[in-house]
């Protein structure tokens, strides 16, 4: 086996070189050759999609992230399957794993939470996969901010209220403090702001929006385990969250939500189902 990271290499740089041309033959959502990368959702079995859910049921040998997909979808649609965590292991581990099944003409499926695309550190296996001749793709999922939203009976765009979504996540070990642009985002007012990865941080993170100035009743709503069985809200504003995520005792599996919408109020009625859609609507528009 190529070496994990020489083999990210050389995928990227022929990617950068020509571009492949299965983007041009397929579309998200067909089923193609190779081993898919599915995203299974947030948490509830029912947010699997319909081919996610299709490609699970059929496979040999499904290799899933954990405890952060819910048991019961490894139980209702993997059953036949033989199930592998990827918790613990290495490239130089899961590569080998998957090639070898797929090889061997076993169904194989790569399951990741919520959507592989937002902080699923999809490509690179990937990649090395690829560069070992085994063919994978993509099948999006239902990421945790969608959830939430969800939950908190909102939209995370708003007329007048929040033109913009920003995905982002705090600054820890993975990320430099010079990386992190969650002021800037809540900063613009008509954002907002979902951070990932940063539970255990929310009251670092609002201290630091409270030192830079930014105003302390802003609103913030806080989704733990979104769509799960055990799912819990706590909502509060910039000053206050922190404390109140620190009570409820949660360091992990969080969602949080800055801004106006995760509270829906304050907003203007769309052009979609007024005078302008009276006066006849371009469908391209229809989301304005």
């Amino acid at each position: 086996m190529t070496d994990p990271q020489e083999a990210i290499d050389a995928e990227s740089a022929a990617r950068a070189g020509q571009r492949d041309p299965r983007i041009a033959e397929r579309t998200a959502g067909e089923v193609q050759d190779g081993i898919p990368f599915i995203g299974a959702g947030p948490g509830d079995p029912g947010l699997l999609t319909v081919t996610g859910r299709e490609l699970v049921e059929a496979a040999d040998l499904v290799v899933h992230a954990g405890s952060l997909v819910n048991s019961e979808l490894l139980a209702e649609y993997c059953a036949d399957a033989e199930q592998v965590s990827s918790v613990g292991k290495d490239l130089e581990e899961l590569i080998p794993l998957m090639r070898d099944a797929y090889e061997d003409g076993r169904d194989v499926v790569r399951l990741h939470s919520g959507d592989p695309a937002v902080y699923g550190a999809a490509l690179e296996q990937m990649d090395a996969l690829e560069h070992e001749g085994v063919p994978t793709y993509l099948v999006p999922g239902v990421t945790s901010a969608f959830a939430a939203s969800a939950t908190l009976r909102t939209q995370l765009t708003l007329n007048g209220v929040a033109n913009h979504v920003a995905f982002t996540r705090p600054q820890g070990k993975t990320l430099d403090p010079d990386e992190d642009h969650i002021g800037e985002f809540v900063e613009m007012g008509d954002v907002t702001t979902c951070i990932y990865l940063g539970t255990h941080a929310v009251g670092e993170t609002m201290d630091r929006l409270l030192a830079a100035g930014h105003d302390p009743d802003t609103p913030v709503a806080v989704v733990y385990h979104a769509s799960w069985p055990d799912e819990d809200v706590i909502e509060g504003t910039v000053e206050t969250i922190g404390e109140k995520v620190e009570a409820a005792g949660y360091r992990a599996s969080a969602l949080v939500v800055i801004g106006e919408a995760a509270r829906g109020t304050g907003y203007e009625r769309s052009y979609l189902y007024g005078d302008w859609a009276n006066g006849g609507s371009n469908e391209s528009e229809a989301d304005d």
